[in-house]
């Protein structure tokens, strides 16, 4: 669990105007929880898993019936901030804790944060407040006092490393054994659809026990469907001057619910461009490239430069006629199919990077 602070307070009927603070008597500290947590993410099933998690965990042994009171949970109602104030400043009854959950916190707007704000400054002993984030971005200054006052739980799965140690850390804790082998596959299977690692774990844990040794052979029935990839992964696979995994990313991607030829060619346009304006810079650190590039990613500004410079101007310049190219084509001046326009496309670019890396030199 993590760190508490609170204790018992007798309070007025909050209002709903910033100027006029909660009144409140008395307390001594006790708990081991924060007063507020706010769980955010990209992910919305990431998002529910983490608030079921926390919610079991802050609930612990006690009946969840006295303890847990839902607010928000519809997409298209607005956030009674009214209702969810008079459950915060309502004590425990027949139990020491009230979990006070709000789903679809990113609906909240700046009246209703405003509300809030006092309460979180001066929270109420044995209550704790659970935002979910949905329906929008949340406020500012709500995440700030969260940040403050209690604990923010990201569940963003985050790229490249990032994912990576995500990933894990995650089958670290399962109920089975994935082998080097099996893990790599799961990983490239599932690709930026992490959300359904737990659920195929716990398949793997019901149908071979926990603690089993899972191998890439176990493991294959249970994958479904492929899951989306990020467009990164396919720039990525052609600066590496991988012909054949480029081409397996890209058909990924233009999958079923995938991106349009247009959409991939758009991808690739930024990409090199990006490049293109790097070339023949004076050596500059990664913040100063983002900055040129008008770009917040310090790390896709350095990959840019670093391409770059491996690529050499010849071969950009031939990559940026094959965009053009394949932008024509596209668009109706060949008979080609658009997919197989841009598999042509990827194919040769690649070829590019791999010639590069092949020669080991300008």
């Amino acid at each position: 669990m993590w760190p508490v602070r609170g204790g018992f307070v007798t309070r007025l009927r909050p209002s709903c105007k910033p100027d006029e603070p909660m009144s409140s008597v008395g307390g001594a500290e006790e708990g081991d929880v924060h007063p507020a947590y706010l769980v955010k993410g990209d992910d919305p099933s990431l998002v529910g898993e983490a608030v079921r998690g926390l919610i079991a965990e802050l609930v612990g042994a006690r009946d969840p019936a006295l303890v847990v009171e839902e607010h928000g949970g519809s997409s298209s109602d607005p956030v009674d901030v009214t209702a969810l104030l008079d459950a915060l400043v309502t004590p425990p009854f027949i139990t020491d804790r009230r979990v006070v959950v709000l789903r679809e916190a990113g609906r909240l707007v700046a009246g209703d944060v405003a509300c809030l704000l006092p309460w979180l400054e001066d929270p109420s002993p044995g209550v704790v407040l659970v935002l979910a984030s949905g329906g929008g971005t949340v406020p500012a200054t709500l995440v700030k006092t969260v940040q403050r006052s209690g604990a923010v739980v990201d569940t963003v799965v985050g790229t490249g490393r990032a994912r990576d140690a995500w990933f894990r850390d995650r089958i670290a804790t399962a109920g089975v054994n994935l082998d080097p082998r099996a893990s790599r596959r799961l990983a490239a299977h599932l690709g930026s659809d992490m959300s359904r690692l737990d659920g195929v774990m716990s398949t793997l844990t019901a149908a071979y026990g926990a603690g089993a040794r899972i191998s890439e052979a176990d493991l294959e029935p249970f994958l479904g469907q492929a899951g989306a990839l990020a467009p990164w992964d396919l720039t990525d696979a052609i600066d590496s001057g991988d012909t054949a995994g480029s081409l397996a990313v890209l058909r990924r991607l233009l999958g079923p619910a995938g991106f349009h030829p247009l959409a991939v060619l758009s991808v690739l346009h930024r990409h090199y461009q990006a490049m293109l304006r790097m070339d023949g810079e004076e050596p500059v650190s990664s913040e100063e490239a983002a900055g040129i590039l008008g770009i917040r990613s310090s790390f896709v500004a350095r990959k840019a430069t670093d391409q770059s410079k491996r690529l050499g101007r010849s071969r950009l310049r031939q990559a940026i006629v094959l965009l053009g190219e394949a932008d024509v084509d596209i668009r109706g001046a060949t008979a080609l199919a658009p997919e197989a326009v841009v598999e042509l496309l990827v194919s040769r670019l690649s070829r590019l990077s791999h010639v590069r890396a092949a020669s080991g030199g300008g």
